[in-house]
């Protein structure tokens, strides 16, 4: 298992094959996936899961396992991903955390993490985050990250339209 980041109270690391049960905990809760319109079934998760090693290998990055360091257990995923907004291709810092573990700051934690691996390690010089305009709790953990929304844009997904904010946060922006 590779760490990646590590925070005062968290750490990041490369997903394995083990963390099948604690992503499931997440992914197939019908309230943290509101913003996806559905909760997963088990085929979903396990490709979501695959989809990550795959990044892990292509990219050099994916969404990551959120262990407390606490308890060593995966309480969430964040990370950063490839995404695509209207042909350009932008670095996300996406997050998604157990319903149990919402509101403690671990999710402004992780990004905040993220950010500075992106900008430090990556070199990038901007990084994103599209949340849907109805996910207020991933707004206000972008904003916290020191984020500021750049436009919206509407995000076609299982043949629905839904609107999404696009967040930023650029190098040297005061807030970093």
């Amino acid at each position: 298992m590779k760490t990646i980041i590590e925070t005062k109270r968290l750490m990041l690391r490369e997903m394995i094959h083990d963390d099948l049960p604690a992503l499931s905990k997440i992914l197939q809760d019908t309230e943290t996936m509101t913003a996806y319109e559905h909760p997963f079934n088990d085929e979903e998760t396990g490709a979501w899961l695959d989809k990550q090693f795959t990044r892990y290998k292509t990219d050099g990055f994916g969404l990551w396992a959120v262990i407390l360091k606490e308890t060593s257990e995966m309480i969430g995923q964040c990370g950063l991903t490839k995404q695509d907004v209207d042909g350009k291709h932008v670095i996300e810092i996406g997050y998604l955390f157990q319903r149990m573990f919402w509101h403690k700051g671990y999710a402004v934690e992780a990004a905040i993490g993220c950010k500075k691996y992106a900008f430090e390690t990556l070199k990038l010089n901007e990084v994103y985050s599209i949340i849907r305009d109805t996910n207020f709790t991933s707004m206000n953990v972008a904003i916290r990250n020191g984020m500021t929304v750049r436009r919206r844009y509407t995000k076609h997904y299982y043949d629905v339209d839904m609107p999404h904010y696009i967040f930023s946060a650029r190098k040297g922006d005061l807030l970093n």
